[in-house]
C-alpha cells in the first residue's frame, strides 16, 4: 500500500508540473516539448531539415545541447530557399564549415528572451530597436511594426517571427522566415 501511495504522489506531482509548463506551439507539424533541448526538438520540425542538416554540417549540435540558457532565431526551410541559387548546397560544403558557423551562431543570443521581452525592451528602446549580441559577435536588433516582432540582422535584412515561445529545457526558439546573415 505505500509503495502504491508513493507511485501515486509521484504521478500527481508529474501531473502537476506539466500542468504547470507553458503550451508550446506545434512547429512544423510535430509538438515541441519544454523538457526536451533545441536540437531534440528542431529534429522533428518538417519545416526546419535544412536548418537541421546545417547545424550537423556546422557540427554545432553539441553547442546546442547545451546547458544554456540561448535564444535561437530559427529560419524555416523556405527562408533557405530564399538564399541565391547554389547558396545552401556551398554552405553545406566540409571547406565552408567555418562560414557555416559564423551564419548559424549569428541566430543564437545568449539568455532567454521571450517574445513579450523582446517587444517590451524593443519598445522602451530610444530607437525602437533592442539590439543583441550573437555567440558569433554578429549584431541582431528586435523591432516591434504592429504586434509582428521582427529581427533585423547587421545588413539590414528582415526576418519576422512567424512563432514565438517555443520554450525548451535550454532556451526558447522563435521561428523567423529570413536567414540572418553577419557581415
Amino acid at each position: 500500500m505505500k509503495r502504491y501511495l508513493l507511485a501515486s504522489a509521484a504521478l500527481i506531482a508529474a501531473s502537476v508540473a506539466q500542468a504547470n509548463m507553458p503550451a508550446n506551439p506545434e512547429v512544423g507539424g510535430a509538438p515541441m516539448f519544454a523538457d526536451r533541448n533545441i536540437v531534440e526538438n528542431a529534429v522533428n520540425s518538417a519545416d526546419h531539415t535544412t536548418l537541421v542538416a546545417a547545424v550537423q554540417a556546422a557540427e554545432l549540435v553539441d553547442a546546442l545541447q547545451g546547458e544554456g540558457p540561448m535564444t535561437v532565431f530559427a529560419p524555416v526551410n523556405a527562408a533557405f530557399e530564399a538564399l541565391p541559387e547554389g547558396t545552401v548546397d556551398t554552405l553545406l560544403m566540409p571547406e565552408n564549415k567555418a562560414m557555416l558557423q559564423r551564419i548559424l551562431t549569428s541566430h543564437v543570443v545568449a539568455g532567454n528572451l521571450s517574445g513579450p521581452e523582446l517587444m517590451r525592451r524593443a519598445r522602451a528602446a530610444g530607437d525602437g530597436f533592442f539590439h543583441m549580441e550573437t555567440l558569433s559577435g554578429a549584431a541582431l536588433s528586435a523591432q516591434v511594426r504592429g504586434n509582428t516582432l521582427w529581427i533585423y540582422d547587421e545588413s539590414g535584412n528582415a526576418g519576422r517571427v512567424t512563432i514565438n515561445d517555443v520554450n525548451q529545457s535550454n532556451g526558447v526558439i522563435h521561428v523567423v522566415d529570413t536567414v540572418l546573415l553577419p557581415r
